[in-house]
């Protein structure tokens, strides 16, 4: 079984993690989405709500794609560790510019260094999602602005709910 981690924070999923989302649930038998508390960068939504806005979206991919397996999982831990946790022969990352591929190439080196058995493969963001980030998202609803244009109704929803507006 080719199983497959897509590791985030998701602080809040967007409309650019659920397009990696779908293209990836066709490239392995299991897609786990590890969901990073990771307390430093200090979100939005706790890691209860994060890990329940993923579920809402996957389950809708998953009926989409045919009932294909996609497990939600919360990991605090280093990533190489959490794709042996869970049975990862690949780490998934969605690039969306060429200053995330810098990062990445960083990372995929470590992660190489501490397990070579692991593999990361790339997916370039649709050029439609390519500027979305949850940070940029969290601004645009915290300052009033729309954004229904980068994360799903529900989403949006709980945005404007946490911002009180």
């Amino acid at each position: 079984m080719r199983i497959g981690l897509y590791p985030g924070t998701f602080d809040p999923i967007t409309l650019g993690h659920v397009d990696i989302i779908q293209r990836a649930v066709q490239l392995v038998d299991r897609l786990v989405i590890g969901v990073a508390i990771n307390r430093d960068k200090g979100p939005l939504f706790s890691l209860e709500e994060r890990v329940a806005m993923v579920e809402a979206e996957c389950a809708e991919i998953s009926r989409a794609c045919g009932g294909a397996e996609i497990v939600v999982h919360p990991f605090e831990n280093l990533l190489i560790d959490c794709a042996r946790d869970v049975g990862a022969g690949v780490i998934v990352r969605g690039l969306r510019a060429v200053a995330d591929f810098e990062y990445e190439f960083q990372m995929v080196g470590m992660n190489r260094a501490l397990d070579n058995s692991i593999e990361t493969v790339f997916l370039m963001a649709d050029a439609r999602r390519q500027a979305i980030a949850s940070k940029l998202v969290k601004e645009i609803a915290r300052l009033g602005g729309d954004v229904s244009k980068f994360v799903t109704p529900d989403v949006a929803a709980a945005l404007v709910a946490r911002y009180g507006r």
